[in-house]
This record gives C-alpha cells, sequence and structure tokens, in this order.
C-alpha cells in the first residue's frame, strides 16, 4: 500500500513537471491552436494554470524584467511538496 501510494504521488508529480516544461518550451514558438501540438499546448496550459498563477503572483512583487521564472518557480515547488509528502507516506505507514 505504501509503496502504490509513493508511486502514484511520484508519478503525478512528474507528469505536471513534463506538463510545465512543454508548456515552456511551447511557448517561444508561434503554434496553429486548431492543430495537433496547438491542442496538446492548451491542455498543458489548463492542466498547469492552477499551479503557475499563484508563482505568477508571488514573483509580480519582484522586479524580473522580461523574464518570467513562474513556471520555474511551479517545477521547484512541486518538487518541494512532492518530496514532503512521499517522506510523510514513508514515516507513516
Amino acid at each position: 500500500m505504501k509503496t502504490i501510494g509513493i508511486l502514484a504521488i511520484y508519478w503525478f508529480s512528474q507528469i505536471l513537471i513534463f506538463a510545465l516544461i512543454f508548456r515552456a518550451i511551447l511557448s517561444w514558438f508561434p503554434i496553429n491552436r486548431n492543430g495537433a501540438v496547438g491542442k496538446l499546448h492548451i491542455l498543458s496550459i489548463k492542466l498547469t494554470e492552477p499551479i503557475v498563477l499563484p508563482c505568477k503572483k508571488i514573483l509580480s512583487r519582484f522586479d524580473t524584467g522580461m523574464f518570467d521564472f513562474s513556471v520555474l518557480l511551479a517545477m521547484f515547488m512541486i518538487e518541494v511538496a512532492s518530496s514532503i509528502v512521499i517522506r510523510l507516506i514513508y514515516r507513516i505507514f
């Protein structure tokens, strides 16, 4: 039971990080929103926006110039949160 929970949390966090990387890379290119890649980009935005939006609000207090570090901060927060939850599951069970 413990192993299944730990693996589920690990894989969920890795999927979110992959979606964030996909979102960040595709934001650099002009994409046809009606094509297959465009639809995947829209899906990655919808999946990751609840995580990225609070990071944008936090980083809006700082002057980062033309760079948007919200995706990087979101990846860091996902890694930290999944690590904490996995350690808690490991110690409790």
